[in-house]
């Protein structure tokens, strides 16, 4: 009880501090540009300092349980496993799952929608390699549900993971829909939904064309995998990591690889890129700043010339360039080159970077398992 007692007096605290810094700031409008990039400035440098430090998520300690309790198995044959479709698996377990349960999913395509509640944590799903079990489905934001109204963005998702500490391995995530033309409305087609906290993906491929991958809320690690899209295919307000992945895209046009949807400047959110590659067809934005506070970074990431040279696009709100964090680090390639990006993103310095490179980022020693 008094633990509760000292978090709460805790949180209050950091809302506290967070309210008097903006309150601060609206009310010294007037300063001139100098100032307040100075200000800034200082306000980022702290940021730094507390992400450095052991304890710099406020998000809760993480218990993950790694050992598997139980096997399933899914097969498009009958008889061959347990069941013959992902969702069938899923509803088998007990309302309330405690225990890690492993869902092998053999080669083939399952044509469905998948849905894991929020109260059937610690789920496995397996698969037989990216190229051979794959999950689809085609719903858009614009498809009307079973109560005749459209099912938005949110509800189009082929697979919605709402549980805490799943992970996938090894699967294709897709959503058939085809490529919208630009400003198209309604199209939003998502193939992944990942809204629990603590899910870790290994080597899987999500393959759209707007919005494939919805990284909505929760700390998610993201290694070797493939990312495929068109507009703002990586997108939602995650604490999230990147490792290792490639993210390809294939706009006809124009596109963004992102759209980090960071509200408040004490949102404790943003996408993290290390060590990956972004190809493709189109001309792409490395991202698109849905939140006024959206913050990406990407290093020692490889960038062919799809990228357009200012790299980055305020989504229509110049105020945002004010605080959004958007970042480079020794990235190479064509599309790289700091030089033509806009003024208001960063190429950071090695100290500056530290943060963003490793596990720690998002709590990882607490609840991956490599």
């Amino acid at each position: 009880m008094l633990k509760q007692q000292i978090m709460i007096v805790v949180v209050f605290g950091i809302v506290l501090f967070i309210s008097l810094v903006e309150a601060n700031a609206t009310v010294h409008k007037e300063k001139p540009v100098h100032t307040r990039a100075l200000n800034i400035q200082d306000e980022y440098t702290k940021w730094i300092r507390w992400m450095g430090t052991l304890n710099h998520s406020l998000y809760k300690p993480a218990k993950n349980k790694v050992f598997p309790s139980s096997y399933l198995v899914v097969d498009t044959t009958d008889g061959v496993g347990d069941f013959t479709s992902v969702q069938e698996a899923i509803d088998s377990l007990p309302l309330f799952n405690v225990v890690r349960v492993v869902i092998k999913i053999n080669a083939g395509v399952y044509k469905e929608k998948v849905n894991i509640p929020i109260t059937k944590a610690f789920v496995t799903l397996e698969g037989a390699g990216a190229d051979s079990t794959i999950i689809q489905w085609g719903d858009m934001a614009g498809t009307l549900g079973p109560d005749g109204k459209p099912l938005g963005t949110y509800n189009s998702a082929t697979v919605a993971v709402n549980s805490p500490y799943f992970i996938a391995k090894n699967i294709t995530f897709k959503n058939t829909a085809p490529i919208p033309p630009p400003g198209a409305v309604g199209r939003q087609a998502v193939a992944l939904r990942i809204t629990g906290d603590t899910a870790a993906f290994f080597g899987c491929s999500f393959l759209g064309a707007q919005d494939t991958l919805y990284d909505h809320i929760g700390r998610h690690y993201f290694k070797d995998c493939y990312i495929e899209g068109s507009v703002d295919f990586i997108f939602g307000n995650g604490l999230s990591m990147y490792e290792g992945c490639v993210v390809h895209g294939i706009s006809d046009t124009y596109g963004a690889v992102t759209a980090q949807k960071r509200e408040s400047s004490g949102d404790d959110t943003g996408f993290a890129f290390v060590r990956c590659k972004v190809t493709g067809s189109g001309a792409l934005y490395l991202g698109r700043a849905w939140g006024t506070f959206s913050r990406v970074v990407f290093a020692y990431t490889y960038m062919d010339k799809i990228i357009m040279p200012v790299g980055w696009h305020n989504m229509g709100d110049p105020h945002k360039e004010s605080t959004v964090f958007y970042g480079q680090y020794k990235c190479s390639g064509a599309g790289a080159s700091f030089s033509g990006r806009v003024s208001w993103s960063r190429e950071l310095t090695d100290e500056e970077v530290k943060p963003f490179l490793a596990l720690s980022f998002i709590d990882g020693h607490d609840w991956i398992s490599l």
